[in-house]
């Protein structure tokens, strides 16, 4: 359904609109009205895929050298990646009173995060929000995965029980890689203030980040049903079913994990050893050491291998490490 929506705007010679065609708008905010629970006027805007807006946010937003960004302390990478490329300081941080009278510009918000697959609940959200507008920072929540809750339902900042219907100062990203396995098209969005928007519209304009014509077609297929979303849930479900209990009986231990595209798994030891140790029977991780100091001790295992992959890395690891 999404690949024929791509094939049937191929034929799109002229500029396509930055802001997104009216039928990609309306697609945008209705999911956000209906996934994220979020009844205000939303502004909205199409993006290159999520990565490019999380490098260039800061940017984007005007951040610059004497800037501060705060960023989870175990959280993607391209968060500090995009703070750097502003010429910003970074701030790792989970609890906002550790940052204490700092000056910030912008609090970077991850959930479910990637990698922990922590999820943060409504009361959270609503005191970062809160503790943001107090010092007119910046709340951007990057939420590309909220499909995927497994044992919590994740919150977005956009939603009624954080924000009220008020979206100023307040921004969440989304994707549809993971909630529509497409990653290739490059296909992501933002929501929130619509003064926000407005300025990255501007700006975004004259850069040339534009998503294709035929994408901005995709998109709107995909964010219109729902049924190719339940029918991939099932997937992850069971593949997260068999990764789980293989990791577990294998002497991981799993912390958060409730939500998302991973198990964030330890033995208790440098995470360069356990990704020696899988990596010499054929399992790739991730080190937690990508995601910041704090992770040093954890890997990240994804559940988008195929299916068969999947049931190979149990079996090996029932073979023992």
């Amino acid at each position: 359904m999404v690949r024929q929506a791509l094939a049937g705007a191929s034929d799109t010679p002229g500029y396509p609109l930055t802001a997104g065609t009216t039928q990609l708008r309306a697609a945008i905010a209705g999911w956000l009205a209906r996934a994220c629970r979020a009844s205000g006027e939303l502004g909205v805007l199409p993006t290159i895929g999520s990565k490019e807006l999380v490098a260039w946010l800061p940017t984007l937003l005007g951040a610059g050298p004497g800037d501060k960004v705060v960023i989870p302390r175990i959280c993607y990478p391209t968060y500090e990646v995009g703070v750097r490329l502003a010429g910003a300081e970074v701030i790792r941080a989970d609890s906002l009173t550790a940052v204490g009278p700092e000056r910030v510009k912008l609090v970077w918000i991850n959930s479910p995060s990637n990698p922990t697959g922590r999820v943060l609940p409504a009361e959270h959200l609503r005191k970062v929000v809160a503790w943001a507008r107090e010092r007119d920072a910046i709340v951007v929540s990057d939420e590309c995965y909220l499909s995927l809750g497994w044992e919590s339902e994740p919150v977005s900042v956009l939603a009624d029980e954080v924000t009220g219907g008020d979206y100023t100062g307040v921004l969440a990203v989304h994707s549809l890689s993971k909630r529509s396995n497409l990653a290739g098209y490059r296909a992501g969005f933002v929501g929130g203030d619509p003064a926000l928007i407005g300025e990255l519209l501007a700006v975004r304009k004259h850069a040339g980040m534009i998503p294709p014509a035929p994408v901005q077609a995709a998109m709107v297929a995909a964010l219109e049903d729902e049924t190719h979303v339940a029918e991939q849930r099932a997937r992850y479900a069971a593949r997260r079913d068999t990764l789980r209990a293989a990791l577990l009986k294998a002497g991981f231990e799993l912390s958060h994990s409730e939500a998302g595209l991973y198990l964030w798994a330890t033995r208790g030891e440098d995470c360069w050893q356990t990704v020696d140790r899988l990596a010499q029977r054929g399992i790739l991780a991730a080190p937690g050491a990508f995601y910041g100091p704090a992770a040093a001790q954890h890997v990240r295992v994804a559940l988008t291998a195929t299916d068969e992959r999947v049931a190979a890395a149990a079996d090996r690891l029932a073979a023992g490490l």
